[in-house]
């Protein structure tokens, strides 16, 4: 789990590349990836690395500062590092134990029109993604006979219809926050629904709203809210309001950094198109429709095959498709990007490590995602910029030259700090 508790639940159609895709995140067949309908029956749950490759420039840093000025005996290296201290800084063995930032990734059962109603494994299906932060819903933009046989009739035979298999699911999650917006209707003013932030009059009013955009067909995270309505939104746990990302999963020939581009835009205007009907009853529910910027394209055979290689084999296959880094690390960057997450860092002998926080925390929320007592005992945090470190070699230097600064309870963290907290007992 990310410190954050960052989840990303795979869905789509039976046959999209679900599973493959998830086997590549996990670097090992972990899911059950035969080509039918329903073989993914309880959702894999696999822990991801966030790629980062400051952190291997940090831990070099911190291995060159650890040689220069060792605190403590357990980096009784000194006697060795004498001639050639450039070279043993290198040497990856004397690093600190690199800890990187994790997304845990669930490979959630394939759904079938009528989920809603209990149709396949439609219940189970949609319990599953209540509980993940971000939804990837995988999208089939190859063509591939097995996935439109008989076997598999769920996808369109002989043709690839990426926006009615989008809808197919999209419509199913509409379905099921209609199912539970009815059940509310019909009670009185929930009191559970945080009433000191919203009246009874509001609530309905709310719930009206909701209702509305659900019956046209608009998925409740489109819609724009107060701070206080988005609170009681939140609370409850519809489908619709899931943050979203739309994973394309195109052939090989396909997985080019040119076809990637003029792949992603003509698809995302296919998928979103609306109508002037529909457009106009958008705007009446919400003040403005901004246009889609979350779909990552990916080729899952690829991303397979990237995964049984080395590092640098991988580089080197990349660079043969022209293209600076696999789908896989577009996907987990937009997901922090869509869900507003960064990641500050600390830096020792005993670790470095990548932590991931909200957009806007203050160094108290950041010291409390190392642990909750931090937060009630926090003093304040020495913080450098992650190039200021890199170019001052560490610490020593960078608060020397005047580049680390102490901050205090109302510092907003940003990308990149390295930070040491001062806690109090």
């Amino acid at each position: 789990m990310s410190s954050y508790g960052l989840s990303v639940g795979i869905v789509g159609l039976p046959n999209v590349g679900k599973s493959t895709l998830f086997n590549a995140l996990l670097k090992k067949q972990q899911a059950l990836a035969a080509n039918y309908p329903f073989a993914t029956i309880e959702p894999n749950v696999g822990v991801v690395p966030v790629p980062d490759e400051r952190l291997e420039t940090l831990a070099r840093i911190t291995a060159g500062e650890i040689l220069k000025h060792p605190k403590s005996a357990s980096y009784d290296i000194a006697a060795q590092v004498q001639d050639d201290k450039e070279k043993n800084q290198d040497d990856k063995s004397k690093w600190p134990p690199i800890k990187p930032a994790t997304v845990e990734f669930l490979d959630i059962a394939g759904l079938v029109k009528g989920a809603s109603e209990g149709a396949g494994l439609g219940n189970k299906f949609l319990s599953h993604i209540r509980e993940v932060s971000i939804i990837a819903h995988v999208v089939r933009a190859f063509s591939d006979p097995s996935a439109s046989s008989g076997q598999a009739p769920i996808i369109r035979e002989g043709s690839i219809d990426p926006k009615s298999d989008y809808d197919t699911i999209e419509t199913e999650l509409i379905l099921a926050d209609l199912e539970s917006i009815s059940k509310r209707k019909s009670q009185k003013a929930n009191p559970q629904l945080n009433p000191d932030r919203i009246g009874v009059k509001s609530q309905n009013e709310l719930i009206e709203k909701l209702e509305k955009a659900l019956n046209q067909g608009q998925p409740v995270r489109n819609l724009k809210f107060t701070e206080e309505e988005q609170e009681v939104v939140d609370q409850m746990f519809l489908l619709s309001a899931k943050p979203e990302i739309i994973v394309l999963n195109v052939s090989e020939e396909d997985y080019t950094e040119e076809k990637i581009n003029s792949i992603s835009k003509r698809y995302g205007e296919m998928l979103f198109s609306v109508t002037a009907s529909e457009a106009k009853q958008s705007h009446e529910i919400a003040s403005s429709y901004s246009p889609r910027n979350d779909i990552v394209v990916i080729c899952a055979k690829i991303e397979a095959e990237l995964s049984e290689l080395s590092k640098e084999e991988q580089k080197q296959y990349l660079a043969d498709l022209g293209l600076k880094e696999s789908g896989l690390e577009r996907l987990i960057k937009k997901a922090y990007e869509t869900l507003g997450l960064i990641s500050f860092l600390t830096a020792g002998e005993k670790e470095v490590r990548a932590w991931t926080i909200k957009k806007g925390s203050t160094a108290p929320s950041a010291a409390g995602v190392i642990h909750t007592d931090f937060i009630k005992n926090f003093i304040k945090a020495e913080v450098v910029s992650f190039n200021d470190f890199i170019s001052n070699n560490g610490w020593k230097s960078s608060r020397e030259k005047g580049k680390a600064r102490m901050e205090g309870k109302d510092y907003i963290m940003k990308d990149g700090d390295v930070v040491e907290f001062k806690i109090g007992k």
